[in-house]
């Protein structure tokens, strides 16, 4: 029945400050873009696709973090988190060891999104065993 992740999407109120603001965390502007409307990359080696919608679009409230948490893939949890702070998030969760080979942390984006971060040892192997590498 659900066969893989599609789409993360986000909600922003500014989606041209949106789009500066992840364009910067991701290193990349946009691959597809909706005027007015939509944005959305592709990350890393599996091409994770990741949109921001303008938040008047959203089929729910938006504004409080709230929701499920979807954490990306990241070699050091500690060193992202630093980097989101700089950027402008806040941080959500700290750095939190759950077990061998995982470690968690969370920031909201100022645009009040939740964005996990993790290490995570079954992607680290999924990854090394297709040659590729992470981003983030």
């Amino acid at each position: 029945m659900l066969r893989a992740m599609a789409t993360n999407n986000f909600f922003a109120p500014d989606l041209d400050a949106a789009r500066e603001w992840y364009s910067r965390l991701f290193g990349m502007e946009p691959y597809f873009v909706v005027e007015g409307g939509y944005l959305e990359w592709r990350i890393g080696p599996r091409q994770d696709e990741f949109g921001i919608v303008r938040s008047d679009w959203a089929p729910h409230p938006v504004g409080t973090p709230a929701g499920p948490i979807l954490f990306w893939a990241v070699e050091d949890v500690a060193a992202t988190l630093t980097s989101l702070v700089e950027l402008g998030a806040t941080e959500h969760m700290p750095v939190t060891e759950r077990g061998p080979g995982f470690v968690t942390a969370a920031v909201v984006d100022p645009f009040g999104n939740v964005l996990g971060i993790m290490e995570n040892v079954h992607v680290e192997e999924d990854l090394a065993g297709r040659g590729g590498s992470r981003q983030g």
